[in-house]
Formats: structure tokens, sequence, C-alpha cells
């Protein structure tokens, strides 16, 4: 069925924002502090038995300098700078096998996989630890792991994380530097969105049905997982409530694409009980940058799947060919 309002009315809902006073500050400081100016990044050749393109793994410092994973994936033989695609991981999932990533590679870009620090027990397998990092009392998952604190948060790391790929990505082999592209599903989504907001860097970002947009719409009005997370536990912490909440105003993609200048292309499902249009609809409408939105009106979370893909690479050819 329809989630939430009918698509005429989507097209213009811009709900207020939720951003606190020190909202930018704050992420300032966040990344001054605990993500390199220029990190390197160590590959590491892979032997495959893929043998038109080569396979990395990579280790980027993220946030405080912790080693994240990854995969460099690039077509053989380049002779000239090209677009690197960085790909994020929806929720759950880590960087998983090599052989996954190969849909940009084959388009002719160089391809960056970050892992999901402390994810990878869902449904693709992850190599990257969180770290000894303040938790407190959370509902299982990873919605309301340190939600006691926009310092201690969960997504104060990963966001990070996703700069530190961005930055990083500059000094890999045979990429164009002014041409970094984010993209990912669901909380890859999210995650390309926060990187293209936090990181002036990026050129221009993709994110297919993304996850942690408005979130206080989002709980309202779906049962489903991973909001359902926050529900549990504002339901047990009910003094404690407006605190958690007040805490992912910080992280929401609502708030923090109004830095975000890099050309989108959003997807989203109307029927999606996961990331609800509302919330998807409120994102864009706060974009500072220019947008394009790819509507899948009989879709739920899978949005455009295979045929979103297509889209992503002819939206981005013709993007890169009109600012040669």
């Amino acid at each position: 069925m329809l989630i939430g309002q009918p698509l005429e009315l989507l097209e213009k809902y811009r709900p207020p924002l939720t951003k606190a006073a020190d909202f930018e500050s704050f992420w300032r400081g966040t990344l001054a502090t605990f993500v390199a100016d220029d990190p390197q990044p160590l590959l590491t050749p892979i032997d495959t038995p893929i043998t038109e393109i080569e396979i990395f793994d990579v280790s980027i410092p993220g946030y405080n300098q912790d080693l994240v994973k990854g995969w460099f994936i690039t077509p053989k033989k380049l002779t000239t700078p090209r677009p690197v695609v960085i790909v994020y991981e929806g929720y759950g999932g880590g960087r998983g096998n090599y052989n996954e990533w190969l849909f940009w590679a084959n388009c002719g870009y160089p391809t960056l996989v970050m892992d999901t620090r402390g994810q990878g027990g869902g449904h693709r397998r992850g190599d990257t630890p969180d770290g000894a990092y303040p938790r407190g009392s959370s509902s299982p998952g990873f919605m309301t792991m340190g939600i006691e604190s926009k310092e201690d948060y969960y997504y104060r790391r990963l966001y990070s994380d996703a700069v530190a790929f961005v930055r990083a990505a500059k000094h890999l082999p045979h990429v164009d530097p002014t041409r970094i592209i984010t993209t990912g599903g669901s909380q890859g989504g999210a995650i390309a969105l926060a990187a293209a907001s936090l990181a002036p860097e990026v050129f221009a970002t993709m994110p297919d049905v993304p996850f942690l947009c408005h979130i206080h719409r989002a709980i309202e009005l779906t049962d489903s997982y991973p909001y359902q997370e926050v529900v549990n536990y504002l339901r047990i912490h009910r003094s404690d409530s407006q605190q958690a909440l007040a805490t992912l105003t910080y992280f929401d993609c609502m708030n923090l694409v109004t830095m975000a200048r890099a050309d989108a292309l959003i997807s989203v499902g109307m029927h999606d009980p996961i990331c609800p249009p509302d919330t998807v609809f409120a994102m864009r409408n706060h974009y500072a940058g220019k947008t394009s939105t790819q509507i899948w009106e009989f879709n739920m979370h899978e949005g455009g799947a295979s045929d979103q893909n297509l889209i992503q690479a002819k939206w981005l050819a013709e993007l890169l060919k009109a600012k040669e």
C-alpha cells in the first residue's frame, strides 16, 4: 500500500528543520578533531580469478584514526584520470566479497567500497571493528548505540569514516580528485548524503531509498526496523526520550543536506515501509544543491533495484558530459 502522503503533497512537503544552533559547529569540530585532513589509503593487491579488473584490499584511517577496511576496484589499463564512485553499504552489511561490487568498474569508473564499522552480521559480512567507545544502554542494533549524547552516538563515527573515504579517494591511482561520486542504498544512501553534506569535494551523489531522513516523522509513520529500534528504546527510556530525540537531529540527513552542494539523483519507493516517502521527500526538499528524483510508484524498499543502477549510470554519464 502507499505509505504516507499523496505524491502531489510530497512534492511540496518541507517540514521545519530540527537543527540545533550548534549543528554546523558540532560537525566542523568533529571532522577537525577526529578525521585526518589528508588520509592516505593503504592498498594491497588481491589475487583473483577476475581478469579484466584490478582489485585491492584497502585500509583507510577513519574516525579517531581507526583503520577502516574497504575494496578498491578499478578497470585495468586506465590511461587518464577517471571519476571515482564511493559505495556505502546498507544496514547490517559490511564490505562482503569484492566480486559483489563490479558494476561501477564495468561502467569504467574506479570504485571505492567502504566497510561499515561494527556491522556485517546481517546480509553481507564486515571486517572492521567499531572499537571501545561508550555505548550505554541501547536497543539491539545500531540505531540507539550511544544515543545518550551526540558525542558518543554511533553514526558520528560512521559519517566521519565516510568523509575520510572521500578525502582518501583523491590519492587512489587513476582517480580524478575533482570528480568524486558517493552512492549507496538505504543506510548506504544516508551515508552517501552525509558525505556529500560534510565533504565539499563530493561532485555528485546518488542516494537510493535513503535511510535516516526526517527521523522524527519516520518513527511516527512506520513500525518497521531499523526505526523500530528507536521506538523500543524510547518505550523503555521514557524519561530520557527528549535527549535521545535531540541526539538524532545531528545525524538526520534532512538537516545535513542543507550543507550539500553536489548534484544529486535521489530515488524513492512509494510503498516503502522502511524509509517512507515522506522522509525522503522532506530531505530532498531541503537539499541545497540541484536534485533529480526517480520515483518508483509501486515499489517498496527495493526501489528500482537493478533498474535503478542503470538509471544512475545514465544520469552520471550525462552529468559528467555536461560539466566537462
